[in-house]
């Protein structure tokens, strides 16, 4: 698990359930797409420049029209809703969760 920062974020019209593509940047370990049924809580255009947490040496999978290229971490709620999981101070892109 990785820390990233959002450099994307748009809405994946093509998805069967509303979500959420992401671009996120973990520094060395490189840029990578994920998208995320975070819609109920979240727009695009807030997450951009937020620090997100992630699994990234999951393999790829195919989400609708789109490669997801990493997991973001959330809490999912008694109705479903997704909680972020994040830093609540800024550190550097790619620092590992322990």
């Amino acid at each position: 698990m990785r820390v990233g920062t959002v450099l994307e974020a748009a809405y994946l019209e093509e998805a069967k359930d509303h979500a959420i593509k992401m671009v996120i940047d973990f520094g060395e370990e490189g840029k990578l797409k994920s998208s995320a049924k975070i819609t109920d809580k979240y727009l695009p255009a807030d997450l951009v420049g937020t620090q997100v947490i992630a699994v990234i040496n999951f393999p790829p999978k195919q989400i609708a029209n789109m490669m997801s290229e990493c997991l973001v971490l959330g809490a999912v709620e008694s109705d479903g809703e997704v909680v972020l999981l994040r830093p609540d101070f800024e550190v550097e892109n790619g620092t590992r969760i322990g």
